[in-house]
């Protein structure tokens, strides 16, 4: 390796630079260097600390300002709690007052509740004895329905009665021949004035004309306007006699009538309530209404299909075969059972009733006297000066 060439600052000239030569050179370099680096890491130490110094004073500054906030905070969330306890304060004392001022009105309210409860006693006993008044009243009224109830159901037998008091005071010489044969008759007669009466009352729109007395001819006949008549004979015998339909049927054939009926006590074999029977109809007297209710509407139902179909040769086949035919009879059945049926259901209603009736009656009857012994022990320990209930009392001659 050749020796590096330094040149002269003065004079130029170059010369080779030996170990010799460089090594002062060398160390004084390195000295410098380790002086200058020394020198730098002093004033970089220096900086340093000035900087932490300078940061730990901010930091202080700035803990000591934070501290002061924290002060200042504190002291003005003392002052708030302290004004807050006053307003509690004075918000007790008027808490206070208005539970003393609550006392006061329940205490008055205590008062006015027990007059209250005084007189809603005497309103209550006033109704209740108002009410008692009441159920006697609609008993008595109920009795008397039933009591009315059975004047109806009696009626049948009451006016029986009239009918043969009427014709033993005018036949007693008669009767005393034919006894048999006129008790028969009379029950005929009843029967049919009843029967007559029932219909009139159903039927108020048709006529009911009973057959005078010796003329020939059924009891009475019913006339439905603009539809036909029914013709009705009543029997009030105990055994069933075969030439009763053909002689009805001749009755019928003179009065002209489209329908004709044997109200009977005593029925053909086959026949318990009613039936189409040798060209007329037979029926029970309890069905007589529910059966003429059916044939009625069967000839208004004919006569309007006869005016429908006016001019056309079939209206007798028509109506005939309306009357006789399996429809109209079960129609017929269905009335008359619908009717039974709501005459049983009524019957035990009203004895069911009657007992309700007598039940309730007891239960107030005890009540009353449960009453009036509480009241009269009441008035033997207060005396006199207990009132006296113008209900409870003997009633003024």
């Amino acid at each position: 390796m050749s020796d590096a060439l330094i040149s002269c600052p003065k004079c130029n000239h170059e010369f080779a630079v030996t170990e010799r030569l460089a090594g002062p050179l060398l160390a004084k370099a390195r000295a410098e260097a380790a002086a200058d680096k020394a020198a730098a890491l002093e004033a970089q130490r220096a900086d340093a600390q000035k900087a932490a110094r300078a940061a730990l004073s901010a930091e202080m500054a700035t803990i000591e300002a934070a501290a002061a906030d924290a002060a200042r905070v504190q002291s003005e969330e003392l002052e708030r709690l302290h004004a807050e306890a006053a307003l509690k304060d004075k918000r007790l004392e008027v808490a206070r007052a208005a539970e003393q001022a609550a006392a006061q009105k329940e205490a008055a309210l205590a008062e006015r509740e027990a007059a209250m409860e005084i007189e809603v006693t005497r309103k209550l006993t006033q109704e209740r004895r108002a009410q008692e008044e009441k159920i006697r009243a609609q008993l008595l009224a109920q009795q008397a329905e039933v009591q009315a109830e059975r004047d109806e159901e009696s009626d049948l037998r009451l006016r029986e009665e009239r009918e043969r008091n009427e014709t033993l005071k005018r036949q007693i010489e008669a009767l005393k021949q034919r006894a048999d044969k006129g008790s028969q008759q009379l029950q005929g007669e009843a029967l049919e004035v009843a029967v007559e009466e029932r219909l009139a009352q159903a039927f108020p729109a048709d006529q009911i004309a009973p057959v005078g007395k010796g003329v020939r001819g059924a009891d009475c006949i019913q006339t439905v306007l603009g539809a036909g008549a029914i013709i009705w004979e009543t029997k009030r015998t105990q055994n069933w006699t075969a030439a009763w339909p053909a002689k009805l049927k001749e009755d019928q054939r003179r009065a002209g009538s489209e329908v004709a009926v044997l109200v009977s006590v005593a029925l053909p074999d086959g026949v318990e309530t009613f039936a189409e029977y040798e060209g007329v109809w037979v029926c029970a007297p309890r069905f007589a209404v529910a059966l003429a209710g059916a044939l009625r509407q069967g000839l208004i139902s004919v006569a309007q299909a006869e005016r429908r179909r006016e001019g056309q040769a079939e209206k007798t086949e028509l109506l005939y075969d309306y009357l006789t035919g399996t429809g109209f009879r079960q129609r017929v059945e269905a009335l008359a059972e619908t009717y039974d049926a709501m005459r049983k259901t009524l019957d035990q209603e009203r004895r069911a009733m009657m007992k309700h009736w007598a039940a309730r009656d007891q239960q107030i009857t005890r009540m009353m006297d449960a009453t009036s012994g509480m009241y009269g022990d009441v008035q033997g320990i207060a005396g006199a000066s207990l009132p006296e209930i113008e209900a409870l009392g003997l009633p003024e001659e």
